[in-house]
């Protein structure tokens, strides 16, 4: 049953992608540059942090995908984790006004308060600019990138693509070995994985 979930997600996807425009982000090249405004109604560009490894996080707070790794405190364990050892991480939603995911700065703060969330900025990207940018396609969908402003990670939260807590324990989570590597001056071992969760809701 799992393994036919995960076809039907990745069918949808594919249909929903195919009527979308993305630029190429590449591993190995500089990541782009962007400007958003936080839940605190700040703007916050990926430039102010030159120096830092920069987590990119897209969130949309209505799917399932996004609430299993919420609600068995992975992804605020990894934030926390990462923001402690001097990691900027920038959750992103990409939802539409309307569409599933769509919430305003208070909304924003709730969510992030009710898991014990840590990043270090909740952004708002409704018109979906940055989302293409970076071509993100689902929620969670993850990036990395280096002090240099490199692009060294993207792809999937882990390595075992449902909507079951059960799962974690078992995946590889690919963000936090993707940071140890970094900070050990090793080269990431898994540069690219494949997303899954819900298709990023989109405008027209």
């Amino acid at each position: 049953m799992r393994f036919y979930r995960s076809l039907l997600v990745a069918a949808f996807a594919s249909i929903v992608f195919a009527t979308q425009t993305f630029a190429a982000v590449t591993i190995g090249a500089p990541a782009p540059d962007f400007s958003l405004t936080d839940s605190n109604g700040r703007t916050q560009t990926l430039s102010q942090y030159k120096g830092k490894t920069i987590v990119l996080e897209w969130n949309n707070p209505g799917c399932p995908f996004v609430r299993k790794h919420y609600a068995s405190g992975n992804i605020p364990a990894q934030q926390t984790a990462a923001t402690a050892a001097g990691v900027v991480w920038l959750t992103i939603n990409s939802s539409a006004s309307g569409k599933q995911g769509d919430i305003d700065m208070a909304g924003a703060k709730a969510f992030v308060t009710q898991y014990h969330a840590a990043p270090s900025a909740y952004l708002f990207d409704r018109d979906g600019k940055v989302a293409r940018l970076y071509a993100a396609k689902t929620t969670p969908h993850m990036f990395v990138i280096d002090g240099t402003g490199t692009l060294r990670y993207m792809g999937g939260i882990d390595s075992i693509a449902s909507a079951d807590q059960e799962d974690i324990a078992k995946a590889t989570q690919y963000v936090p070995q993707a940071l140890a590597e970094l900070k050990s001056g090793k080269p990431v071992s898994v540069t690219t994985s494949q997303p899954y969760g819900c298709s990023v809701k989109y405008g027209p």
